[in-house]
């Protein structure tokens, strides 16, 4: 095993989460073509994620007659999966790594992602600051695993059903329109619901607008919206609970804190784009650009100190481990009815 120099030392009075040197782990030459940022892979692997956007759409488009009834399921897969890729670019940004320009790199992770970049990184970098320990926000995400199979498959189902996005996105302002007070006005509500949604609902009135004329007003509810309210909660969840689900809380290994999932070409593409599958190399360096991520894996195995991180070798066996609760007792088995005298028959007979 390589040493694990240069980690600072764990102390459980402190809930700050361990962290790494990287000096521990590479020379000086290794470590800085790991930590560059480049100029034009970020934006790259953005444009890769819009263009298998656009494809995704054109196949589903394209596609004559009954071949729609396969080619729009496959589009709202690939859709969701990229939908997930812009979020992860956006994570990027958050840590400054999309773009070594600060200013280009926020623009492009604020304005052509999913949005949200300042907020979600103050949030995320709390997350990294306390990962596995009691302030940690998304520990709530990890807490409740190992589950059981049957709660795994409801929670599948809500996602895929719309639900999970419902409850996130929408619940929130029905709720508030009804429990609204008495001579309560509507509109002021409504005009707070639009301006926080303004992004989405640009989007939709000028992709309906730009489609409509050509008989494609369907574009955007079938092939952004579906997905964006089933595949990509799905994957969402599968990305969390491979990252952190059965890690103990108040861990004090920063090899632990997250999980590395091997991903083939498939889970790539549908459950783990750009690279988002090697999570415990990025909260071991969480400045190292997420297309350096493979890099920096493969020196980490040469180096041997692969088999004291924390892995899965694929995302089924992670849903394995996370479901691995067991199913709790059943309704009591009945019991055997005590013999009955012809007073005690009587009674139950007439009560």
């Amino acid at each position: 095993m390589f040493p694990r120099r240069g980690r600072i030392a764990y102390n459980p009075c402190m809930a700050v989460a361990a962290r790494i040197d990287p000096k521990a782990y590479f020379a000086p030459q290794e470590w800085a073509p790991l930590s560059r940022r480049s100029r034009w892979k970020g934006l790259a692997l953005l444009a890769h994620a819009w263009i298998v956007i656009g494809l995704a759409m054109a196949m589903a488009v394209a596609a004559p007659g009954w071949w729609k009834l396969a080619a729009i399921p496959l589009a709202i897969a690939i859709i969701g999966a990229r939908q997930l890729g812009l979020a992860i670019l956006m994570h990027d940004a958050a840590h400054v790594a999309l773009h070594p320009d600060p200013k280009v790199n926020d623009w492009v992770g604020n304005h052509l992602t999913t949005g949200g970049l300042i907020g979600y990184r103050n949030y995320h970098l709390t997350h990294h600051k306390y990962a596995q320990q009691g302030e940690d926000p998304d520990l709530v995400l990890s807490a409740p695993f190992p589950i059981t199979r049957v709660s795994l498959r409801r929670k599948i189902v809500r996602d895929l059903t719309g639900q999970t996005y419902y409850k996130l996105r929408w619940s929130g302002l029905v709720k508030r329109i009804a429990e609204r007070r008495p001579q309560e006005p509507l509109l002021p509500i409504l005009g707070e619901a639009i301006v926080a949604r303004r992004r989405f609902l640009t989007g939709m009135v000028v992709t309906i607008a730009l489609t409509a004329p050509f008989g494609l007003w369907w574009v955007w509810p079938v092939l952004w919206l579906v997905p964006q309210a089933t595949w990509l909660p799905l994957v969402t969840r599968l990305r969390n609970i491979a990252e952190h689900a059965c890690v103990p809380k108040n861990e004090p290994d920063p090899l632990r804190h997250a999980r590395t999932t091997m991903a083939n070409w498939l889970e790539r593409a549908f459950i783990a784009p750009y690279y988002v599958n090697y999570h415990c190399e990025h909260h071991m360096f969480m400045h190292v650009p997420c297309y350096n991520l493979p890099r920096a894996h493969r020196l980490l195995v040469q180096k041997g100190v692969w088999d004291g991180m924390l892995s899965a070798p694929g995302y089924l066996s992670v849903l394995r481990l996370a479901s691995a609760k067991p199913a709790g007792p059943g309704p009591p088995p009945p019991q055997p009815r005590p013999a009955l005298n012809s007073s005690t028959a009587c009674l139950k007979a007439t009560a």
